[in-house]
Order: C-alpha cells, then sequence, then structure tokens
C-alpha cells in the first residue's frame, strides 16, 4: 500500500477509531516509513496546540464576579430560616462543582504532559539517529549518562528475556533533562523515560498506572525520587513486563 493511502488513515488511527487489521498494517508501515511517521508527528502535534488553545481562556475579573453574584445566596430574614436547606443546596452545589474543576485541570494536565511523551517517542523512532548511545550492554549504557544527568538509574539483566536494549539519548521533559533509553521486544520498540520527580511537574501519575495514549501503551510509576515512563505500540503485557524489570533493576 503506498504511503499516500496509509496517510489517508493517519487521522483514524490517531483517533484510535481503525479496524485491527488496518491498526497493524498501519503500525509496521509507520515504524518502516519516517516520512510517515513525520507526518503523524506532525498530526500529533497540531492537535495538541488545538486542544491547549482551547484552555487558554481565562476569564475576567468582572466576570468571576458576576458569576460569584449569581451563586452567591441572598441574605434571607429570620422567617425565612426555614429554607435553609436550600442555602446547603447551592453551597454543596458550589463545593463539588469546583472540585469537580480542580480533577479536570489535573486531568488536562496529565494529558498534555503524557502527550509531550508520546511525541517524543514517535520523534525519536523517527529519527536517522533515535539513540546516543548504541549498545546492547548496560555496563556500557549507564556510564555513558554519568556526568550529563544530575540522578542515576539502574538497567535490568535482559539475558533471559525476550528484551533487547538499543541505548538511549539524553533528553529534555518540562525543562528537566532526563534519559531515554530504547528496548526492542519482536517487531515493537519501547521508550523508558527516567526524570527526577519533582512536585512542579505535571501529576502523570501516582503509583503504577497503565493506560493508552494514542495507539500507544503506557505504564506510568515513582520509585526513589525518579519518575519511570514506559510507551510503546507493544501490548499491554508487554509493556508491563518491561515495567517490572525495571523495578527490579539492581
Amino acid at each position: 500500500m503506498t504511503c499516500e493511502l496509509w496517510r489517508d488513515k493517519l487521522d483514524a488511527y490517531l483517533d484510535s477509531e481503525c479496524s485491527p487489521e488496518e491498526l497493524a498494517g498501519l503500525e509496521e508501515h509507520l515504524r518502516a516509513c519516517s516520512a510517515c511517521a513525520s507526518e503523524a508527528l506532525g498530526r500529533v502535534r497540531l492537535k495538541r496546540v488545538t486542544q491547549a488553545a482551547a484552555m487558554r481562556y481565562s476569564p475576567s475579573r468582572e466576570f468571576r464576579l458576576r458569576v460569584k453574584k449569581a451563586i452567591q445566596p441572598k441574605r434571607r430574614p429570620i422567617w425565612a430560616v426555614a429554607r435553609m436547606p436550600e442555602v446547603a443546596a447551592v453551597g454543596l452545589g458550589v463545593i463539588l462543582l469546583a472540585l469537580g474543576l480542580t480533577l479536570w485541570v489535573r486531568h488536562a494536565a496529565r494529558e498534555r504532559a503524557l502527550a509531550e511523551l508520546v511525541d517524543l517517542h514517535v520523534a525519536t523512532l523517527a529519527s536517522a539517529n533515535p539513540v546516543d548511545v548504541v549498545s546492547s550492554d548496560r555496563h556500557t549504557v549507564k556510564p555513558w549518562f554519568q556526568g550529563k544527568l544530575p540522578f542515576t538509574f539502574n538497567l535490568p539483566d535482559l539475558q533471559n528475556s525476550a528484551y533487547k536494549l538499543i541505548g538511549g539519548r539524553v533528553t529534555y521533559f518540562e525543562h528537566s533533562p532526563g534519559a531515554q533509553l530504547i528496548f526492542q521486544i519482536r517487531s515493537h520498540q519501547l521508550s523508558v523515560f527516567i526524570f527526577q520527580d519533582r512536585p512542579e511537574m505535571a501529576p502523570v501519575s501516582v503509583g503504577v498506572t497503565v493506560s493508552r495514549e494514542l495507539a500507544f501503551n503506557t505504564e506510568i510509576w515513582s520509585e526513589a525520587g525518579l519518575r519511570y515512563v514506559v510507551i510503546g505500540d507493544a501490548s499491554p503485557p508487554d509493556v508491563h513486563e518491561l515495567g517490572e524489570l525495571m523495578r527490579n533493576a539492581r
């Protein structure tokens, strides 16, 4: 199938609307065609920029005051005390609204952060030189990061596993340096991102979580002051197993 026909299916692919057969064929094509992979990355970024632009509206002070005045219960005379449950209901509604807004903002920040890491993963695989240190030996890759990052990490022994270490590179997320490691299992390549787990970072997750973002499976956890994110188009069990190997690395 030509690139033009595959590109006609990119939007459905990015919206997770492809059939299983189209999904498998398109993902195989993206791994082999850097031009289509770059086109997919561009469309992902356009979707994220559009989403971010829609969230930039900030209500003015006058608008907030009008809303506050509209929902604020009016003072009632003593004879109206019997209607106090109505006031309590309004107050509860405001609290629930504020709580829902807070949760929505946190969810939106999490989605933006995870989408940025997916972009990094796709851009790396589409690059002609995806890694700066090319080696399947963890004793070569880990020392390469010394002096380049403000932290250290362990890599697992993959000798008796289905995974192969391809190499690694220094990357940046929210203006902080981190490690991006590339692993391979069968025909799939996965990224493992490692960053310092700082309070000001977007709340990607708490504990180990598994999710799906733009046709990629992810697993995220924090440990010993570091945040780990595994991203790849491999199956959820394969992504989880790599996460287990990283957590058990010594």
